[in-house]
């Protein structure tokens, strides 16, 4: 996984009054980020409780866990029963891979967003998407504009603005630099060292849209069998 795709968010929405977070995993054992930081899941997906916010994050992992039955079957259930159903970057490809983004618009990263349509969802170059009650974020660093939007949309814009203050979200970036400004040799050159990942994502998305296809899909939650709770996947 990209780990910001997951912290970034979780700072923001720890904060929120009366929150109860919970990384999930199959198992409580560290998980290694695509960079080498190290994180501890929380809970079971056994032991998840109804979430009111499910969150899944991306990264290059994400091709893997689309493969992964327990896991993908773990999202359809808990996003079914979900008050909201949200992603980060490239999260939104398990999201759509477990049926939850069909007829939705979502934000993706800029390299990946072409894609998102194979899996039935509408993807939308924006940095933050809102659509009924799917929230996505677009690539990594987005996660944390995408997170004070949750917390406005779970506790008012008053509570959102108190934490956007308080964590001093002001960003400045050195560099104006984004898809639609950076030269066109950058561009190429991005894409080109994207290309395997980019070709492997493709292929995970047409294999889940073939198990959907095969009525292999997500089975539906009950939601009795879940206390209220915010949840990363």
């Amino acid at each position: 996984m990209t780990q910001l795709d997951v912290t970034g968010p979780f700072e923001v929405l720890a904060r929120l009054p009366g929150a109860r977070m919970h990384l999930l995993w199959k198992s409580i054992e560290p998980i290694t980020s695509d960079v080498g930081l190290t994180l501890m899941p929380t809970t079971t997906f056994a032991d998840c409780p109804q979430l009111d916010v499910l969150c899944v994050g991306g990264g290059p992992g994400q091709m893997a866990l689309m493969d992964d039955e327990e896991v993908m079957a773990f999202v359809a259930r808990a996003g079914a029963g979900a008050r909201y159903v949200t992603s980060v970057c490239a999260g939104c490809f398990i999201l759509a891979g477990a049926g939850l983004l069909d007829g939705y618009k979502s934000a993706c990263h800029w390299l990946s967003r072409d894609q998102l349509a194979i899996l039935g969802a509408i993807p939308v170059k924006e940095r933050i998407v809102v659509d009924r009650n799917r929230i996505s974020g677009g690539g990594v660093t987005a996660g944390i504009d995408f997170a004070f939007q949750v917390a406005a949309e779970l506790c008012g814009d008053d509570v959102a603005k108190r934490l956007q203050l308080m964590l001093e979200y002001d960003p400045k970036p050195p560099f104006d630099i984004t898809e639609d400004n950076a030269p066109a040799a950058l561009l190429a050159e991005v894409r080109s060292a994207a290309r395997p990942l980019l070709e492997e994502r493709l292929r995970s998305s047409q294999r889940a849209v073939a198990r959907m296809q095969q009525g292999r899909g997500p089975q539906e939650a009950d939601p009795a069998a879940f206390p209220s709770s915010t949840g990363a996947s």
